[in-house]
């Protein structure tokens, strides 16, 4: 073995049932596991010659879930994406079919178009997957990791679910999503067979979004009639939230290991950032709508993202049913304003609050 590791010559791979993807992940990626614990103190008055005992004793009662964090780049291709089997497994309890390359439920693909939407989230649990951190990889093009192949170190998270994916608006930067989640155990293995992995997509240079390009289209009945306001981005964010559980039994004389998950509330919210512009139903006009609508609860707001822009490659973003609070102005040499937006769903058993829809180029 290697007498050291390198981040930058690790690949990632996603092990569902006997399928595997390939995700490429930037640099800065991380995984650990904890422990919880039990600590006994005394506390005891002193004997007759002045003595008392002082010591302490640690009990592991458990492991706490493990948990995984990386940041992939949003890349389209003609009827897949990069990043499919993460969103799939994000969005429902999902399953692929490999001779019809297809999900169960939740993705939806359409000549050069993948989209993702929580119509099948309404579910106690998500899609479970296993993820490969291969340290030493690079420049092994087989995917076949052995011992006696190379100087590898492969960590297994087993049980993993996909539990955040934040997606920051970088002007000068490239589309690009943080994913996070939980998993049971991590454990060391010494072989893994990725030669069959899934990588469409994985090599091309043309499947890559410009932030620069993305525009956001935001339309309101707030004024009593359909409004759309010209607003121009210079910043923002999107996140997406299962506020997942893992349960872990508390049995004693034994290290309990986290059992699996269960869903908490789906949540999809952000900001965006603009300047102050006074123009015709421009964020001037938009941040006068809001505040001067005391009656108004429940603002309605529908916004779509358009990262990259118009053409191809490009990710829309659609949040029919956004609820806006007031904006905050920016005092800096030019004037901006921050809107935190919360995307609703129609109903409060509906799952129509996002759709997330891929084109390739």
């Amino acid at each position: 073995m290697a007498d050291l590791q390198f981040s930058r010559n690790t690949k990632v791979y996603l092990a569902q049932g006997a399928n595997i993807w390939e995700i490429p992940v930037l640099d800065g990626y991380s995984f650990s596991q904890a422990t919880n614990a039990t600590e006994i103190t005394l506390n005891e008055m002193a004997k007759s010659d002045g003595t008392s005992r002082r010591a302490r004793q640690m009990f592991t009662d458990s492991y706490a879930p493990a948990e995984w964090s990386f940041a992939s780049y949003m890349r389209p291709n003609n009827g897949s994406v990069v990043e499919e089997a993460l969103w799939a497994n994000f969005v429902a309890a999902n399953s692929y079919t490999v001779g019809t390359s297809s999900w169960a439920s939740g993705v939806t693909v359409s000549s050069a178009t993948t989209t993702f939407d929580f119509d099948d989230s309404n579910k106690t649990t998500l899609g479970t997957f296993d993820l490969y951190f291969v340290m030493g990889a690079c420049g092994d093009n087989d995917g076949n990791y052995t011992a006696l192949e190379g100087d590898y170190t492969i960590y297994k998270i087993e049980g993993c679910v996909a539990n955040s994916a934040s997606i920051d608006f970088d002007i000068d930067g490239i589309a690009t999503i943080n994913w996070s989640g939980f998993g049971k155990i991590i454990s060391e293995v010494a072989d893994f067979d990725a030669s069959g992995a899934i990588d469409t997509g994985v090599s091309s240079t043309s499947n890559f979004i410009r932030n620069r390009l993305t525009s956001l289209s935001a339309v309101s009945s707030i004024s009593g009639s359909s409004v759309t306001y010209d607003v121009v981005l210079t910043g923002g964010n999107i996140t997406f939230e299962n506020n997942i559980t893992f349960l872990t039994p508390e049995t004693l004389c034994t290290v309990n290991q986290p059992l699996g998950h269960v869903t908490g509330t789906r949540s999809v919210s952000g900001n965006f950032t603009c300047y102050l512009n006074g123009a015709s139903n421009s964020s001037a006009d938009m941040f006068e709508d809001i505040i001067e609508a005391t009656n108004t609860v429940t603002n309605s707001f529908a916004l779509t993202f358009s990262i990259g822009g118009s053409s191809a490659p490009k990710t829309v973003i659609s949040l029919p049913t956004c609820h806006l609070e007031v904006p905050t102005h920016s005092i800096e040499d030019v004037i901006s304003l921050d809107t935190t937006f919360h995307a609703l769903p129609s109903t409060v058993s509906g799952t129509d609050e996002a759709t997330i829809a891929y084109t390739g180029a």
